[in-house]
């Protein structure tokens, strides 16, 4: 039934399957940029006209949800439709880890490469630097970034490109030799470090570059094109055109530099004559550091900052367009989640979802199509901190519970209390008990289904 669904709206959408091009697929992502950091969601400071153009023309999505609060677990969710636990990379992966993505896990990329897409990575990947779990070997064709967070560190097993570009000083032989330097980072392409350490300053407009080239090769088939972007991952950089412009200072540089090259994609897209084909997203990968100084963002009215399970840890800004499929300037404020992307793309592409293992993600396009009476699919979702269950939404309700012996409780009504103020645990015992029990059975099935992370 499911597939027969699939199979009709991609039939409806773009004629006949053998002669209609499938649709194109732009997946931007930011790192730790908090909820209220767009202009469209409220940010007093940051102006963001393009993204503003992109809300006016698409779908704003009000109650979006990346699986994880940290870096690593909410890119494995995206990539695989899962929550992160389920595909055993609860946590942050660092440069001295020799873990990432399993392989044998089927990714975005894999679904849609086996339907002729071309696809391309470019940004951040943090599921892991070495070969095995690189971007290349996990369906993407090309891989141009850097391979984790930009405060880390490099691996000095990397592979070295024999062209690679060593600045400040560094040679092949310090780099073997000497003890890896935080903040110092390599940038890649495919799988050889191309450039140590990579100038940071730049990496906003080298990712556009790189994009733009990337769509402006690939106008005759359909293609997938990731972008998760480093910034405004600490430590910010921005390039010396937008440096020192924003009234939010350099975290607001970066945002305002991001918006720019969602302009660049844009103009692109319809420059190529291909905009009405191809739906771009934009959302972040968690909330914002709780920084001071005005190095990190604003999740404001949300409650909470990166590494909770409070909204403003987990809810993020997202934006959706799609000229003539998407109704312009609308909004939906039913759940939804970064997880639900793998399964709406393979629907959208006409690809089947993997059967062979649980996907805890579902086909969303009815809320992205604002179809009447659309629901969210989510009867409950899930908020994993490392590999507890610390939190849960159900509608309107929302239950945290942190701690082992002794837990603390936690009920709010996030229709009329977004900033979760106010703990009505003790007025709604039943539903605290019913949320309880369903939380725990759903993570008991989690483990008995759980997989494990690829290693060496």
């Amino acid at each position: 039934m499911r597939e027969s669904l699939f199979f009709l709206f991609f039939a409806v959408c773009f004629g006949s399957l053998g002669s209609a091009k499938p649709p194109n697929f732009v997946l931007i992502f930011t790192d730790d940029q908090g909820y209220q950091d767009i202009g469209c969601f409220g940010s007093p400071l940051i102006k963001t006209p393009n993204l503003d153009e992109m809300a006016a023309e698409g779908r704003r999505f009000t109650d979006f949800y990346s699986a994880n609060s940290v870096c690593s677990p909410s890119r494995a969710a995206l990539m695989t439709g899962c929550y992160p636990t389920r595909v055993g990379i609860p946590g942050v992966l660092f440069p001295g880890h020799k873990t990432g993505l399993n392989p044998d896990e089927v990714t975005i990329a894999e679904i849609l490469k086996s339907e002729g897409y071309a696809t391309a990575c470019i940004g951040k990947w943090h599921l892991g630097h070495k070969p095995s779990f690189l971007p290349t070997r996990q369906g993407f064709d090309s891989y141009y970034g850097i391979p984790y967070g930009n405060d880390m560190t490099i691996d000095p097993e990397m592979s070295l490109a024999e062209d690679i570009l060593f600045r400040e000083g560094f040679t092949a032989e310090r780099v073997r030799s000497e003890k890896p330097r935080k903040n110092l980072v390599p940038l890649m392409r495919d799988e050889k470090v191309i450039e140590y350490p990579c100038d940071q300053t730049t990496l906003t407009s080298r990712y556009t570059k790189e994009a733009v080239e990337f769509i402006g090769r690939n106008i005759e088939r359909p293609f997938f094109l990731y972008l998760p972007h480093t910034m405004p991952h600490i430590p910010l950089f921005a390039s010396a055109h937008f440096k020192g412009k924003s009234k939010r200072g350099l975290y607001g540089d970066t945002i305002e530099e991001i918006d720019w090259s969602v302009g660049e994609i844009m103009k692109a897209l319809k420059e190529y004559g291909i905009d009405h084909n191809t739906l771009v997203i934009f959302t972040s990968d968690n909330g914002p550091w709780k920084l001071g100084n005005g190095r990190g963002g604003s999740a404001l009215p949300l409650r909470g900052f990166k590494f909770q399970t409070y909204e403003g840890g987990m809810r993020v800004p997202c934006i959706m367009r799609w000229p003539g499929k998407i109704v312009k300037g609308s909004y939906c404020d039913k759940v939804a989640s970064t997880i639900d992307l793998l399964p709406t793309l393979a629907g959208l592409a006409g690809a089947k979802v993997p059967e062979d293992r649980v996907i805890d993600g579902y086909d969303i396009w009815p809320l992205i199509a604002g179809q009447n009476g659309a629901k969210s699919p989510h009867r409950m979702y899930y908020y994993y901190r490392g590999r507890s269950l610390e939190s849960a939404r159900s509608g309107k309700w929302k239950l945290r519970r942190t701690g082992k012996k002794n837990a603390t409780v936690e009920l709010y009504d996030l229709e009329n209390d977004l900033s979760e103020t106010k703990n009505l645990k003790a007025e709604n015992p039943k539903l605290v008990t019913e949320m309880l029990q369903q939380m725990e059975a759903f993570h008991q099935s989690l483990i008995k289904s759980q997989r494990p992370a690829g290693k060496l």
